[in-house]
């Protein structure tokens, strides 16, 4: 592709480079830079790409995409936003097959991953839509799995996977819409047909530093979306939509919002209740426990309903939702008469509605496994601590992905807000599951919190394998 081609509708402030010259390709990585590229050179959140341009050129880039005024002299397009503008470059070069879909977007601190899902089966089932999902558990095109780093992947990546979904002849395209990647403009020129508003609670302050910026990077999505859904029981929607001028369908629990629950029944094996719109009473009933549930599932029929497909429907669909692995998912132990789930709650908000959920069907104990990252708000530890004091009878402190930080030192702050709390501390997290399984009583529900669907735990910036599915499962043949 040329390069004038590359840089249609780019918003570039010099370009020092022949409009002709030929790009072979894209890259933001200077160790993964093939002949015949133009490098991306992007500031990070540790290192600026700036510093990598003769590395990526001794790889064979032929241009350079910079900011404005970077000291270098090779062929380049300099630009005041070089996250926008590699958007856009990377949706050149895959020729916008964004345009080629229906993209809906959901943001939120909590319910994003089960929202997706959600989503995606209604559209699957009513409408017989071949649909992408793009989430923090996997990447998944026409029913190929792919990995996923990223809850929302940078510009240049999710402009491949698009791609992919085009080439598949997806018709949908349903995405998790991380505050990060609202922040650092990785989602920069794409247009959602419905963005969804799960939530907003604490978490990523180590990088939004405040809550108003947090939500002010969430409300982004709704500047680009053709109906904007939200919780309206949440009370951050109002800033959130602030600048959201497109048209608007509210739920919630209460009378006031355009889609509401009533008659809510909890129980172990998931939730019923009516889903009411004006006149339109409809039952609804999903294999998803909690009361959170009952908002992931009202936000996903909110979304269908701005596609034009009737609660109705919506609520047929859904008879048959199995869940999302990672979010309240019960572990196979047979000939034992207590229960284990593992949930990806890693939030004060998340571990909350986890507890308050197994305390309402457990015949015995409410048991919490967890810890909380390394490297990251900190402030969010003793609050956590206090949380399982008050919803879990019992609960074994550990380690969740430490990162940098001495795995003892975090514990410390976790039980500094655990005053009263019956607990043990186990820093290594397999011995901890060990050690929760070895003393679980009839009827006790032991919940392995904050690793969720992941597969690997991060001590020391490495990262080492470690499922907890295989964990219990270890334990299950030693025992």
């Amino acid at each position: 592709m040329r390069l004038e081609e590359l840089l249609r509708d780019v918003s570039c402030t010099a370009v020092y480079a022949p409009p002709e010259l030929e790009i072979r390709g894209v890259s933001y990585d200077s160790r993964e830079v093939k002949p015949g590229e133009l490098f991306a050179a992007i500031p990070g959140e540790k290192e600026d790409g700036a510093a990598f341009i003769a590395r990526a050129f001794s790889a064979g880039a032929v241009c350079a995409l910079c900011r404005n005024g970077t000291p270098t002299d090779v062929p380049r397009v300099e630009t005041d936003a070089p996250r926008r503008a590699l958007a856009q470059i990377s949706a050149n070069w895959y020729a916008r097959p964004a345009e080629a879909m229906c993209l809906i977007g959901v943001t939120g601190t909590n319910g994003k991953t089960t929202s997706t899902y959600l989503i995606r089966h209604i559209l699957e089932r009513v409408r017989q839509a071949k649909v992408g999902l793009v989430g923090t558990v996997q990447n998944v095109i026409d029913g190929n799995i792919l990995p996923a780093r990223r809850t929302t992947p940078e510009s240049c990546d999710l402009q491949a996977l698009l791609h992919t979904m085009k080439e598949a002849r997806c018709t949908h395209a349903v995405m998790e819409v991380s505050s990060h990647a609202l922040a650092l403009d990785r989602v920069w020129g794409l247009h959602f047909a419905a963005g969804l508003f799960t939530n907003l609670t604490r978490d990523h302050l180590d990088f939004h530093g405040t809550m108003e910026a947090y939500a002010r990077a969430k409300a982004g999505l709704f500047t680009a979306c053709d109906t904007a859904v939200y919780n309206r029981d949440d009370p951050w929607h109002e800033e959130i939509l602030a600048r959201c001028g497109a048209p608007r369908i509210s739920f919630g629990l209460h009378r006031g919002a355009e889609v509401y629950a009533e008659a809510i029944e909890l129980t172990p094996e998931g939730v019923s209740f009516t889903a009411v719109r004006g006149e339109r009473a409809v039952p609804v009933k999903v294999s998803l426990p909690g009361r959170f549930s009952v908002y992931n599932v009202l936000g996903a029929m909110a979304v269908a309903l701005a596609l034009g497909i009737p609660l109705e429907d919506s609520a047929d669909a859904l008879a048959d939702f199995t869940g999302v692995k990672g979010r309240m998912e019960v572990l196979d132990m047979p000939d034992r008469d207590f229960t284990v789930l593992i949930d990806y709650a890693h939030t004060p908000d998340a571990l909350e509605n986890v507890l308050q959920t197994v305390r309402g069907f457990a015949a015995g104990r409410t048991v919490a496994v967890f810890g909380c990252g390394g490297d990251r708000d900190r402030s969010k530890r003793p609050q956590m601590g206090a949380i399982a004091a008050r919803w879990a009878d019992y609960s074994v402190v550990t380690s969740d992905n430490p990162r940098s930080e001495a795995p003892e030192e975090i514990i410390r702050e976790i039980v500094s807000g655990m005053s009263g709390a019956q607990y043990d501390v186990v820093p290594e997290r397999q011995s901890a599951i060990f050690y929760a399984l070895d003393h679980a009583r009839t009827g006790d529900v032991i919940v392995l919190c904050g690793k969720g669907h992941e597969t690997y735990q991060e001590i020391a910036g490495k990262k080492r394998h470690l499922d907890e599915r295989e964990i219990v499962a270890e334990w299950l043949k030693s025992r």
